[in-house]
């Protein structure tokens, strides 16, 4: 990619990829001008050149100064001990979980990989261009619109595995957007008011437009309006409903309420009456252990009884 950059980091660079904000152009060329920047310990320089297109002065692109500090920090085993290490962390790869992963990488590079052509690559040409961060001369040389690509490997991945975990993220994005549409109706119709008014009017046979209006008892005179509830809230209805966000879906209407409430009610009942059964059976167990108790004392007592002693004593031992 840069064979320069991986020799000899201390010295300056005589290729450098450039990028003009002004005009999204990004080229590779020698820089013009070449400043010290001692606080980068990794690549002690700045690089600077005038874009091709437009004639500013552009600065080194954020990606190839990111990977400059990246191959600088890099590190890796050194001793024979420590290669073999990593070797042998490979053995047994790709797991299945693994493989489920990086056979998407075809998809990610290119490789064999099915394209969103119904989103053709389009700098500037679509209505969400203008809030990408793409770099536009990178999107015009794909054959496909990185972002929606994106969006087309998630949901293949998604589907393939039947996982739905992996479209979280942009349901939830999705979501958001929707509460988000919904509030600017409410503000739009809280603003223009629940009814629209506008005047009646009618043609005359010369083409003439004039105002339907007439003379009141006061003799004033009073325009005739056609008065109807704001446009808007028939898609705020249908947005609520198909959302799932109406008082029913929520469990918030009087009914569901009252119905919760009488649940709850049956549910303490039930353990009240547990818990009365419960005490019952202790208080029967405890009863049971001290009736056994009081027999073990009746036969104490009868052993020991000189009455009945003297009577056995007589009859032979005979109770």
């Amino acid at each position: 990619m840069m064979p320069s950059m991986a020799k000899d980091r201390s010295k300056p660079l005589s290729e450098i990829n450039f990028y003009c904000r002004p005009c999204f152009q990004s080229f590779r060329a020698e820089p013009g001008r070449v400043e010290d920047a001692p606080e980068a310990e990794h690549h002690p320089f700045e690089y600077f050149a005038p874009c091709p297109k437009c004639g500013a002065e552009c600065e080194q692109a954020a990606w190839e100064r990111g990977l400059l500090k990246a191959w600088a920090n890099a590190t890796g085993p050194r001793t024979e001990e420590g290669k073999a290490a990593t070797a042998a962390n490979l053995e047994g790869h790709p797991t299945r979980e693994e493989a489920l992963r990086t056979r998407f990488n075809a998809m990610k590079h290119g490789l064999s990989a099915r394209t969103a052509t119904y989103f053709p690559a389009k700098p500037d040409g679509y209505a969400f261009c203008s809030a990408c961060d793409v770099d536009r001369v990178w999107c015009a040389s794909q054959p496909a619109c990185s972002k929606k690509t994106e969006l087309f490997m998630l949901h293949h991945a998604a589907f393939e595995q039947r996982n739905p975990k992996h479209l979280t993220g942009i349901y939830a994005d999705l979501q958001a957007s929707l509460f988000a549409v919904l509030q600017q109706i409410l503000q739009t119709i809280i603003a223009d008011g629940v009814k629209i008014e506008a005047p009646q009017y009618y043609t005359t046979k010369d083409g003439e437009l004039l105002i339907a209006e007439y003379v009141d008892e006061s003799g004033n005179r009073r325009i005739i309006k056609d008065i109807n509830a704001h446009p808007l809230f028939k898609p705020l209805g249908e947005m609520l409903s198909r959302a799932g966000l109406s008082l029913a879906d929520m469990g918030m209407t009087a009914k569901v309420i009252e119905a919760e409430d009488e649940e709850m009610g049956r549910l303490q009942e039930d353990q009240q009456q547990r818990g009365s059964m419960l005490e019952f059976q202790q208080r029967q167990t405890s009863a049971l252990e001290a009736l056994a108790g009081a027999i073990e004392r009746a036969k104490s007592n009868k052993q020991r009884d000189p009455v009945l002693i003297e009577h056995q004593a007589q009859n032979g031992g005979d109770a």
